[in-house]
């Protein structure tokens, strides 16, 4: 074994087992670095490649870090992206138990459900937009495997981009009667507003993340396919919830979505 993948199955393993142990762990920079993007992506790859091999199924992608704000507060230039896994769609739970999660945080999103592959060398706006099946508002309830959230770019993405789970709307729309980046949304918790923001807090428009990841995802030689969710980022602040709390999402024009946390076990 190389030193290379030493350290990346090492990494993988600490994020493993805070998994496991539902037990946060101490930061990865300090195997893989601050600033190796690659060597991270390894990392969220090595475990990808075990939830599949345990039977887990692939539901799409989740694009963070779009808001240059957070960007600025990381260091760094880019977006990063995530695996979202058919069992993190809590969409169906009347509450979301808080022993799946270990430090959860909600944030508002718009998803896309794509109709089309997105695998091709000319991907381009007008592609991405002709791929949208439909999009529907959506809640991503990020968590982090790392102690305290004390996250650089590298613990980030090599923990699947702080993904936890999230709820999809009941409302769906076109692109032809919805305009992601005009959309505005409230975030409230249990009635209190607790976030708001617009379409433009994403990278200027929803579709520019969305071009980005599939670009990225194509590079990456694992490519956005028909059927999948993306989440397309965060269009407010994220919150910190509790159990007992109940989140509400108001995205304009695309409706409204909702989930209540519980200290209980789901049923």
């Amino acid at each position: 074994m190389s030193h290379r993948e030493q350290i990346v199955t090492e990494a993988a393993h600490r994020l493993e087992l805070a998994s496991i142990k539902n037990q946060p762990c101490a930061p990865v920079r300090d195997l893989l670095g601050s600033t190796d993007v690659f060597k991270a992506y390894q990392v969220q790859r090595r475990l990808t490649e075990r939830r599949l091999t345990a039977g887990a199924v692939v539901a799409g992608r989740k694009i963070g870090l779009t808001s240059p704000a957070v960007q600025k507060q990381l260091g760094v230039d880019q977006p990063d992206f995530g695996v979202l896994f058919a069992d993190m769609d809590v969409s169906s739970l009347a509450e979301v138990p808080m022993t799946r999660l270990l430090q959860p945080k909600a944030e508002a999103e718009i998803a896309f459900v794509l109709a089309a592959d997105l695998d091709t060398d000319d991907l381009d706006l007008a592609a991405v937009r002709t791929a949208v099946e439909y999009a529907t508002p959506a809640l991503e309830i990020v968590d982090s495997r790392i102690a305290d959230w004390d996250i650089t770019f590298t613990d980030t993405v090599a923990d699947n981009a702080s993904s936890g789970l999230y709820v999809l709307g009941d409302s769906r729309l076109p692109l032809t009667a919805f305009d992601p980046r005009e959309a505005t949304m409230r975030m409230y918790a249990d009635g209190t507003l607790v976030s708001q923001g617009n379409g433009a807090a994403c990278l200027g428009d929803p579709l520019n993340a969305l071009l980005w990841l599939a670009r990225t995802a194509r590079d990456h030689g694992d490519p956005l396919r028909a059927g999948q969710v993306v989440l397309s980022g965060a269009l407010g602040p994220m919150v910190s919830v509790s159990p007992g709390v109940t989140v509400l999402a108001e995205i304009s024009s695309l409706g409204t979505v909702t989930v209540t946390f519980t200290d209980k076990e789901s049923s």
